[in-house]
């Protein structure tokens, strides 16, 4: 588990996703010691779950992994994985974290990442890292670039059959590990917590998650990639190619019985990459998008817009109402077109993708003494001239955890924030020379 001895850093970055680890290296780079304290089992966050980037269609593995690897190598930087904070509070001068580290029945020392266990396991699981769509065994590495390479377990799956345990060759299976507890401390805190989706089960007009071939945007993010379930788009009612997809805005966001009324920013430009994406993977398949307004709102991305609307990608102005299920897995549109001919109508497709809002991935009520806005992302004080401070000292956000917005800016807002806490550490030291 975690080892006691010198829990003290420079700086603390709670969350360890494209954001956090951009953060994290830029301190390290300026010689901060830094802890990273990450919520999943591996760093990446949601970047390293997706297929490619837009407006450049990079592939997203292949950014994040360097940083993965760099982060987990540097001298400066502590990673401690499956743990979640409990509570952030100042003491003097300094920042105090309770920590809880979540037990993965496997000693994270010991665990050498040979992948025995898994292979051994009996029991199969829906995997969550490939949308539900594939199945993983009860002891698992999280996936295949996961950082760190440990295993852990499932422990609403597994059978204690022991098998695991008795081929490991350095015996780290742990059936009897708790939780547990620790503190460390830090002069200053960057909060990069990311973003969750709004759930498909709220929207009840939306068939909350029980009809087969609506699916969410980052189920079709698996579906795309390379090193996904299928290795080729599939629907997941009966394994047939789609013929016929649509692509849903708005279905989580704007929406006020959701209470969620803000645009969610990314949801027109991922929807527009998937689109396009699939238009190279399905070539026969018609892809229609139902939009209420295209918000193509950085470089490169309105004529990303038009490069899909010339690739023959149906964009349809309208607000969809309702999803019924039809014939053979097919999925009904119903939608109010805002269109020159307007009207209600009826579309019928073999595969529909929910863009859901974003959600804060993490709140500090009850944790810390941060404030938060009325959306209940952290709130900044000084928005348009700096955009990273906190109403509390020292503490400072980064990416998602004050908003949504995309990989690029969530990518600027990281250094933004590593410099405004170097500062802090500077004008911290230099005061305390005097």
């Amino acid at each position: 588990m975690v080892s006691q001895a010198n829990l003290a850093y420079d700086a603390l970055v709670l969350g360890g996703g494209i954001a956090g680890l951009e953060a994290a290296l830029n301190l390290a780079d300026q010689d901060f010691s830094v802890a990273v304290v990450e919520k999943d089992a591996s760093i990446g966050g949601k970047m390293i779950r997706l297929s490619k980037v837009f407006p450049t269609l990079d592939c997203s593995s292949c950014i994040t992994t360097p940083k993965m690897a760099a982060a987990a190598h540097h001298p400066k930087i502590t990673l401690f994985t499956y743990c979640e904070l409990q509570s952030l509070a100042r003491r003097g001068d300094d920042l105090v974290a309770a920590i809880r580290q979540k037990p993965r029945y496997v000693d994270a020392e010991k665990c050498i990442g040979c992948r025995q266990c898994e292979y051994q396991c009996p029991v199969l699981a829906p995997d969550a890292e490939q949308g539900g769509f594939a199945a993983r065994k009860a002891i698992y590495l999280p996936f295949s670039n996961a950082i760190p390479q440990k295993a852990l377990i499932d422990p609403e799956h597994c059978i204690l059959c022991s098998r695991c345990d008795k081929v490991c060759p350095t015996q780290a299976v742990n059936y009897f590990q708790e939780p547990e507890d620790f503190t460390l401390t830090a002069a200053t805190a960057i909060i990069a917590t990311g973003f969750e989706l709004t759930k498909l089960s709220n929207k009840t007009q939306y068939g909350q998650g029980k009809i087969p071939n609506v699916i969410t945007a980052l189920q079709m993010e698996r579906l795309l990639a390379p090193h996904g379930p299928y290795n080729r788009v599939l629907r997941p009612y009966d394994g047939m190619e789609p013929d016929n997809l649509a692509f849903i805005q708005c279905a989580g966001s704007r929406d006020q019985s959701l209470g969620v009324p803000y645009c969610s920013r990314v949801c027109c430009m991922y929807a527009i990459k998937q689109a396009m994406l699939l238009s190279g993977s399905l070539p026969l398949a018609d892809i229609t998008i139902y939009y209420l307004d295209i918000r193509a709102f950085g470089k490169g991305y309105e004529q990303f817009f038009q490069n899909a609307q010339a690739m023959g990608i149906n964009f349809v102005k309208g607000k969809v109402a309702y999803l019924d299920p039809g014939d053979n897995g097919a999925v009904l549109v119903r939608y109010e077109s805002q269109e020159a001919e307007g009207g209600v109508k009826v579309a019928e497709h073999d595969l529909v993708v929910l863009s859901l809002g974003m959600l804060p991935g993490w709140t500090p009520a009850g944790r810390c003494a941060l404030g938060t806005g009325a959306d209940n992302f952290i709130k900044t004080v000084k928005p348009k001239l700096a955009p990273t401070l906190t109403d509390l000292p020292g503490v400072f956000v980064a990416g998602a955890a004050a908003g949504p917005k995309d990989i690029v800016d969530s990518i600027v807002e990281a250094g933004a924030a590593a410099m405004e806490a170097s500062r802090y550490l500077t004008a911290r030291e230099v005061s305390s020379e005097q």
